[in-house]
């Protein structure tokens, strides 16, 4: 019997879905809807758009208005969505592939406006639905089927990235952590302005398998044990790089939104063209 939170929220039809057995992304998808739930917004108000890759097949699970783009395209989308009705409460469910790389410049000038929206990027290390190849996050010296002596690049720190890029809210949580998730992402619903929260996810099947992290309770285990609370943080280790995962609330700033600043241009042109018939 699903719970009621499934039923309210989800296309029963299109259920169970395919994700691989042990794939992480279940559990943020789940954590992004109890943040709706708890915050009570309205369904006909929210417009949830993804791009391509696993973690892009949730839109087609959730009962929103959905929007399943091309790859890498989610925030294009979202930004004309937002700007023909600033109303909506948008949020982007994208991939580490799928926002770094192909959709990389979108992330950056989403973040620089500061646009209303809430970007939650699935980050399982690796381009999963396509066959494994290796993303902007993948570790230096991991596989992947286009890496297979190991990846010699180096990998983007995603929070630093949208921070740096200009986004007003930033957090960081792993499927570990599902309230985190939930927090997160209520926090950044209600910041107005570009919000990016990093959800990292575990990808037992071509992640794992390929360098040999063991089973997905291995994966789950990894990151229960990496991972630390920035409040936890020193101020010197708050300043370097240390080998963990450092989730939480890592940046809150408001700012002007983007939307609500083009009104203002679209007021001072009506006013002046006013001025101008008289």
């Amino acid at each position: 019997m699903p719970n009621q939170l499934i039923k309210k929220y989800f296309r029963m039809d299109k259920l169970p879905h395919i994700w691989c057995p042990g794939c992480g992304h279940g559990i943020i998808m789940h954590s992004v809807i109890r943040a709706i739930d708890n915050l009570g917004l309205d369904k006909n108000n929210v417009c949830i758009v993804s791009g391509i890759g696993c973690s892009s097949r949730a839109p087609g699970y959730l009962d929103f208005n959905t929007l399943h783009t091309t790859h890498g395209r989610a925030l294009a989308f979202a930004t004309g969505i937002k700007m023909a009705n600033p109303n909506l409460d948008v949020i982007v469910l994208t991939g580490d592939g799928d926002s770094s790389a192909i959709g990389g410049n979108h992330l950056i000038h989403a973040a620089r406006r500061n646009i209303d929206i809430t970007t939650i990027v699935f980050n399982n290390n690796i381009y999963g639905m396509t066959g494994g190849q290796y993303s902007p996050t993948t570790a230096t010296g991991d596989k992947g089927t286009t890496a297979p002596y190991g990846n010699i690049d180096r990998a983007f720190d995603l929070c630093d990235l949208a921070k740096g890029a200009g986004s007003t809210y930033v957090g960081r949580a792993t499927v570990y952590h599902p309230n985190v998730i939930t927090k997160l992402t209520e926090e950044g619903i209600k910041n107005k302005g570009f919000s990016f929260i990093e959800a990292v996810s575990i990808c037992p099947t071509y992640y794992g398998r390929k360098n040999r992290k063991g089973t997905s309770v291995d994966m789950m285990d990894y990151l229960k044990t990496t991972s630390i609370n920035v409040k936890s943080l020193s101020e010197k280790e708050k300043w370097n790089n240390i080998e963990k995962i450092v989730i939480g609330e890592l940046y809150n700033m408001p700012a002007s939104e983007y939307t609500e600043k083009y009104q203002n241009i679209i007021d001072i042109f009506e006013k002046q063209s006013g001025n101008m018939s008289r």
